[in-house]
């Protein structure tokens, strides 16, 4: 009986322990950590707000600036197409704990800013980041490749930077899968686009944010299904 109940304390903590460590993580990831910034910039433009919040000493100021020119660039832009009830103020964290490339969650942007240094001309990654919060998409719209896919869509089309980045749309070869997400996802889009519907990547955007996405998107406005699109782009993915 001590047995049992002693792993059932050790169960018990694990539980709360977990339960406590992702209640941090879900704080950790709505702060905005003023309090020990390097600097905070707030700009208001025609009706859109950014807070850049900076936590790296290093940063260099001439990419913040590049980063706040782009966001004031598309975010109206990717608004006015997508959704133009998207939320007005928007905060990008340059976070060094956040170990990934960029990230975006409700109205906060964290980018990594190793990858900024690294990678100064990759301002579009604003783009891509910011295109979430227009997306506003949640839980259980749809599938995961369908988002990230339609964000790098919007890169390609209002990114300002891009060619200098060295960033474009994956090239076609036939290992890859619709379902590979972001660039090879989105240049199936674009072949859509051309191919059939104009409009199609905005109504799979509102059908994925209205929750009223199926798997027969596809077939009522193209006449084909995913897979059968995609054997055909597969066969000619000239764009």
């Amino acid at each position: 009986m001590k047995k049992v109940m002693f792993v059932f304390g050790v169960v018990s903590c694990a539980l709360i322990s977990n339960n406590l460590n992702a209640q941090r993580h879900r704080r950790s990831w709505n702060d905005v950590d003023r309090a020990d910034a390097v600097n905070i910039d707030s700009t208001t433009k025609e009706g859109y707000t950014l807070i850049f919040i900076n936590h790296d000493s290093t940063f260099d100021k001439a990419v913040e600036k590049h980063m706040t020119e782009v966001f004031f660039k598309v975010y109206p832009e990717e608004a006015k197409e997508y959704n133009p009830n998207t939320r007005k103020k928007v905060f990008i964290i340059i976070d060094p704990a956040y170990k990934g490339v960029a990230a975006t969650a409700g109205s906060i942007v964290r980018v990594n800013p190793e990858w900024m240094h690294q990678h100064p001309e990759d301002v579009d990654v604003v783009t891509h980041e910011v295109m979430h919060i227009v997306q506003s998409y949640r839980g259980g719209a749809g599938p995961g490749w369908i988002t990230e896919g339609i964000a790098d869509f919007v890169r390609n089309e209002y990114g300002v930077n891009n060619k200098a980045a060295g960033w474009s749309l994956t090239p076609f070869n036939s290992k890859q899968s619709y379902t590979n997400a972001y660039r090879i996802t989105a240049r199936f889009l674009v072949w859509i686009e051309k191919k059939y519907d104009k409009t199609f990547v905005r109504e799979l955007n509102e059908a994925m944010r209205e929750h009223t996405y199926t798997d027969d998107f596809w077939k009522n406005k193209t006449g084909k299904t995913v897979d059968e699109l995609w054997a055909e782009y597969a066969a000619n993915p000239a764009i």
